[in-house]
């Protein structure tokens, strides 16, 4: 009830208040929504302080220019999707392999490796080899360490392969991730092909370009590289000869590697000396406070001698086996016990016999076999909360036992908050220990997750459509489950579940193309059956999607599939569902939403790639205007659609005017950078607002004023909407005093509290703040200025909303009149604002004013556009609906004939059947519309 429940978590607020690094959630309402809400929070927080992505929900948002907020996730490599999973594995993956302190005489290895990058080009790889458990993975991650220390110019990608068939180990998204890297320290944002084939076949030009533009040298290391899935194929690249300033170094298995890398310079992990295996051991020994005997000392000595047992696994595995029972056991059984232990895997066994022995019950000995088992034959592992709802029974105290003790014993690790197997030989020794009975226990194990997983992705969905958000359907879902279907060999099951639109989608907007691409391979549908198959589904969801979230939620659904099609190389098809897409947020949100800019931004991409390059131009200007008017002109989201365009004219050899727009682009990337420095996202609102609240205790100034305006749009990011009023307010009285009441800053304030007061609904004051914006604007700005159309269409929209039709009409009129004069009268927007007008105009039930409107505006889209656009099927609909108002019943025929022959053709392009329900132009002429003469339906666009 928004009250505290009780002294203790009185405490613990109190406690945290005093934290630097704590955040409180305050949240009344539903367990789900609460959870959900800390759900995204903390993973918010992983993304922007960790990993560095910087996002916002400003899209949502209507506060007019806002310089300091940043781009989606998403945004941070142009049209790329980014896994920000796959990226916190590698950190973590990296952590774990230099987390040890001994160094194991790794020196005169470091001098070999120092040699190559030294070494004059050209060089081939440098393979690390070494058996299994030798420590490769060790000596690359403290090599990277002394590098980054000594050599702060050089750039070193790494990417440490986990498991084989595990997400890690998949070839395109390791060259897809590498590039992306390489781009992103180049601030080179270009498009990326996602066809896993065409990836590898381009990833040395990419190399060759990238590396030409960086000032040192680049060094790409991959550990355990024979570890991916067919690595000889897919890394074909390695055998080229390299840039100058590129050096690669190849951790392998020496049982492993392929034939063909055995002629490449070769650093060989050698066995450790007896030195090394006793600073290991005492280390271990050591820290548990256990003293061995010279006797037993020498005893193991002796013991380690062959390859299997000198290698720094089974050493350090040895070593946590006696330090464990030194201190509770009889230390010459345990040494008795590991040397008949001639191999890691062996020595592994060993040691989850003793936890066996350490457990009180058959129960927990039970539990432990399972949760070996089900971590076991996942695609990525399982988390503890997963485990839990598994296995009932399992209780938070044994759990906690549990992977306490095969965390402290080298089984078990973290990645991604996800259990999983720290070494190979952990996996290897669970499968001989419990899986002996073959491929059938494995099934049933798989099964257990298969109908986990299902029942999951049931509750997810239900919750969705409660909801209207499609984001509840997490990674967890989207991973394992189609991936067990494909272990199981059950086509049809996973047929099905790639039919999950939510699953999809999923995948591909983490970037896992190449995965999805797979999964429908092995269904065995062709490009084009699947895109059929994809449209057919969206359509059947379309039918159930009622209300602005849910309509919201489904542009997403239309985008994710346009640009699937779109890498796909399906550039026909990937029109329909992009221009659907488009049509619906002009509908569900507004024209000029960014959101709009998004669909522009993507559907021109197809038509670059399908050499229409007039329309893409035409849409791309759309988008920058957009971005310009919603984020401001020095915004990363303005300097895309810049690149964008700057790419187009290059194509087109209009050299001079792409020059133009990628320095422009650059000004705007290199400010970001700085501004950015080392602080991202979440951390970076906060350091600002704390920096700003400093300032504004200063006398009255302007600066201060901006500052407080600023800190108010600070607020209002972070969903704080009672302190962003307060700083808003204030900044609004400063500058009044300061500036004077007339003042088009002062606007600016006045505007962005009636945004804040459209949000919390009270709408009586935000129509008379932007009331006075607008008069302010309208006295100093010129007629055709962005701050004033914006102040325009959001009173418009706040006057139709208040059902006050006869107050909109004049600034709908006045809408077309700035569109005119910004981009003369033949332009699309223009024509869209007059379908504004009209669609107000109907609504006021003054068809005669409506139908010049509706007529002008189809003219404009068919010269833009031609006669068969989904914009000109859509107004032919609108003017069918009046034609039939009027009583013309044959003009309402002939019009809503040539626009089903639009949407037909439209609809051919993807293979789809259904005809959609919704417009992007105004209304859309349905059944009911000829049953009821004077049934109208509510009109899209605002």
């Amino acid at each position: 009830d928004g009250k505290v429940s009780s002294v203790s978590v009185q405490q613990l607020i109190e406690q945290i208040s005093c934290m630097n690094k704590a955040k409180m959630i305050d949240h009344v309402g539903g367990m789900e929504e609460g959870a959900y809400e800390i759900y995204n929070c903390v993973e918010k927080t992983i993304k922007q302080d960790i990993l560095g992505c910087e996002m916002t929900d400003l899209e949502g948002k209507d506060l007019g220019n806002k310089e300091d907020s940043a781009a989606p996730e998403e945004e941070v490599f142009g049209d790329v999707l980014w896994d920000a999973h796959d990226e916190q594995e590698q950190m973590e993956a990296f952590q774990q392999a230099s987390n040890s302190t001994c160094e194991l005489g790794f020196e005169k290895y470091f001098e070999r490796l120092n040699d190559l990058v030294a070494a004059p080009a050209p060089i081939p790889p440098l393979l690390v080899s070494g058996g299994p458990g030798s420590g490769k993975s060790l000596l690359l991650s403290k090599w990277i360490q002394l590098q980054q220390k000594h050599s702060p110019n050089t750039l070193i990608l790494y990417h440490f392969v986990g498991r084989p068939m595990s997400t890690s180990s998949e070839s395109a998204l390791i060259i897809k991730r590498l590039t992306l890297k390489l781009m992103q320290h180049s601030w080179l944002v270009s498009p990326l092909t996602f066809d896993p084939a065409k990836l590898l076949e381009e990833f040395p030009r990419w190399l060759e370009k990238l590396s030409a533009r960086h000032q040192g040298s680049i060094i790409i290391i991959i550990d355990s590289i024979d570890q991916i899935q067919q690595a000889e194929k897919h890394m074909k690249w390695l055998i080229d000869p390299l840039p100058v300033n590129v050096r690669v170094i190849v951790s392998v298995n020496v049982e492993t590697c392929p034939q063909a890398w055995r002629l490449w310079p070769t650093l060989h992990l050698d066995p450790l000396n007896s030195k090394d295996v006793k600073s290991l051991i005492s280390a271990e020994c050591n820290s548990a406070n256990v003293k061995l005997t010279k006797e037993q000392e020498k005893k193991l000595e002796r013991h380690c001698r062959s390859a299997t047992t000198c290698n720094a696994l089974y050493v350090t595995l040895l070593g946590k086996t006696i330090a464990c029972v030194g201190n509770t056991g009889n230390i010459d059984e345990i040494l008795q016990q590991c040397c008949q232990c001639q191999d890691t895997v062996s020595l592994y066994r060993l040691v989850l016999r003793s936890i066996q022995e350490s457990l009180q019950s058959d129960k927990e000995k039970d539990l432990l076999r399972e949760i070996l088992c089900v971590i076991g034959v996942s695609h990525n592992g399982v988390s503890e909360s997963e485990l839990m709802e598994l296995y009932p029974e399992l209780t938070s105290a044994v759990l906690a036992s549990l992977l306490h003790s095969l965390h402290k014993m080298c089984l078990l690790t973290y990645g991604c908050g996800l259990l999983k197997f720290q070494h190979l030989q952990a996996w290897e020794m669970v499968k001989l220990e419990y899986m002996e009975a073959g491929e059938n226990v494995i099934s049933s194990y798989r099964q257990k997750l298969v109908e986990y997983f299902t029942m999951q992705l049931r509750v997810l969905i239900f919750i969705c459509f409660s909801f209207n958000s499609q984001d509840r359907v997490t990674w967890r879902s989207a991973d394992e489950l189609p991936w067990l279907f494909q272990q199981q060999g059950d086509k049809q099951k996973l047929h099905k579940c790639l039919l999950n639109l939510f699953v999809s989608q999923n995948l591909y907007k983490r970037g896992h193309f190449a995965e999805l691409l797979s999964y429908w391979q092995l269904v065995g549908k062709d490009k084009s059956s699947m895109a059929a198959e994809y449209f057919d589904s969206l359509k059947e969801y379309e039918k159930s999607s009622e209300g602005e979230e849910s309509m919201i939620c489904l542009a997403d659904l239309y985008e994710t599939l346009g640009r699937f099609l779109k890498d796909l190389g399906l550039l026909s098809q990937a029109v329909a569902p992009l221009q659907r897409s488009l049509e619906i947020r002009e509908t569900a949100l507004d024209p000029d939403h960014p959101r709009v800019a998004q669909s522009l931004h993507q559907l021109a991409g197809v038509y670059v790639q399908w050499k229409k390059f007039g329309n893409a131009e035409q849409l791309y200007k759309q988008a920058l205007e957009i971005s310009e008017n919603a984020y401001g002109a020095e915004h990363p989201r303005v300097a895309r659609e810049l690149d964008a365009l700057a790419t187009l004219y290059q194509k087109q050899n209009k050299y001079e005017q792409a020059e133009q727009l990628r320095k422009k682009s650059f000004k705007i990337r290199q400010k970001a950078a700085r501004q950015k420095g080392s602080l991202c996202g979440f951390a970076l609102l906060r350091q600002r607002a704390l920096q700003l609240e400093e300032l504004t205790l200063g006398k009255d100034t302007s600066d201060n004023a901006r500052t407080l305006n600023e800190l108010g749009v600070l607020y209002y990011l972070q969903n704080n909407l009672e302190t962003a009023e307060l700083f808003l307010k204030r900044s609004l009285e400063m500058r009044e005093r300061v500036l004077g009441s007339d003042h088009p800053d002062c606007a600016q304030s006045l505007n962005n509290l009636a945004a804040l007061y459209n949000e919390k609904k009270h709408y009586d004051k935000a129509e008379e703040l932007y009331e006075k914006a607008l008069d302010i604007r309208r006295r100093a700005l010129a007629p055709d200025h962005p701050s004033l159309a914006y102040t325009v269409k959001h009173l418009a929209v706040l006057y139709k909303k208040m059902g006050k039709l006869d107050k909109a009409v004049p600034l709908y009129e006045l809408a077309v009149e700035i569109r005119q004069k910004s981009f003369g009268p033949k332009h699309p927007s223009v024509a869209t604002a007059l379908v504004n007008l009209a669609v107000l105009y109907c609504q006021m039930k003054k068809q005669i004013e409506a139908l010049p409107l509706y007529e002008r505006a189809l003219k404009i889209y068919e010269d833009s556009f031609g006669q068969m656009h989904p914009r000109v099927g859509e107004t032919l609909k609108n003017l069918a609906v009046l034609s039939y108002e009027r009583g013309d019943f044959e003009k309402a025929a002939e019009l809503y004939k040539r626009a089903m022959e639009i949407k037909e053709a439209e609809t051919l392009l993807i293979g789809g059947k259904a005809t959609s329900r919704h417009s992007s132009s105004g209304d859309t002429f349905s059944s009911k519309s000829a049953l009821s003469p004077n049934a109208l339906l509510e009109h899209g666009q605002r």
